[in-house]
């Protein structure tokens, strides 16, 4: 019984079945899924061992699969191979360099292929930051709450607000982007110090131009 699963998600059957074809003989099985919705299905049913990714495909598209298993702590673990036609359908949503998945493009030779799931399997042992750490950075650099943001935010929220800030819960909206209720605190009184600031600058400004009026009179 094959003890490594490897996932191949693409639309089209010559595809898949080039990918089969291609990889070395080993102790794995290789599974196929035509679309987004079913290659996410096998992914959240399946203990994987590679993933590879068309970036473009029917009912979930490659880029909404890829935004799923990057925002479960466990699935983003699993080595990733993203497929496609035109590199720039990737990097419009994923900017380069890619530091934990491999990009292939299409079409590709069978050295390619095993070279991109070598190079996918180390970069998949590299160290990550944390999911919350980078949902805020999302949402701060957007301007607005992500889908990877609010996934990856919300697992976190309720520990900090259940101990750290009991009585304020009901202060908490969905903008916050899962921030915690203490970081909101901190981020209130940070402004009313900074008005408060603001206030006595401008008090200084009108005592300076009084006084310069004064003396030119």
């Amino acid at each position: 019984m094959a003890s490594n699963k490897i996932l191949v998600i693409d639309d089209t059957t010559v595809v898949r079945v080039k990918v089969r074809e291609m990889l070395p003989p080993g102790n794995f099985e290789v599974l196929e899924a035509k679309d987004g919705l079913e290659g996410l299905n096998f992914i959240l049913q399946e203990k994987l061992s590679l993933i590879m990714l068309d970036f473009l495909l029917p009912k979930m598209s490659g880029w909404e699969v890829f935004q799923k298993v990057q925002a479960d702590p466990e699935l983003r673990k699993i080595p990733l191979v993203i497929m496609s036609g035109r590199k720039e359908e990737v990097t419009e949503k994923i900017t380069e360099p890619f530091e934990y998945f491999e990009f292939l493009g299409k079409p590709f030779d069978q050295k390619q292929l095993i070279g991109a799931i070598k190079l996918a399997m180390a970069k998949a042992k590299q160290p990550r930051p944390e999911l919350v750490t980078v949902g805020a950075a999302v949402a701060v650099k957007n301007g607005t709450v992500a889908t990877l943001g609010v996934a990856n935010t919300t697992a976190a929220a309720p520990s900090v607000t259940n101990t750290a800030m009991p009585t304020a819960a009901s202060n908490a909206t969905p903008s916050t982007g899962g921030a915690s209720n203490a970081e909101i605190d901190a981020l209130n009184e940070k402004i009313v110090k900074m008005q408060a600031e603001i206030d006595g600058l401008k008090k200084q400004l009108t005592q300076v131009v009084t006084f310069i009026k004064q003396k030119i009179k």
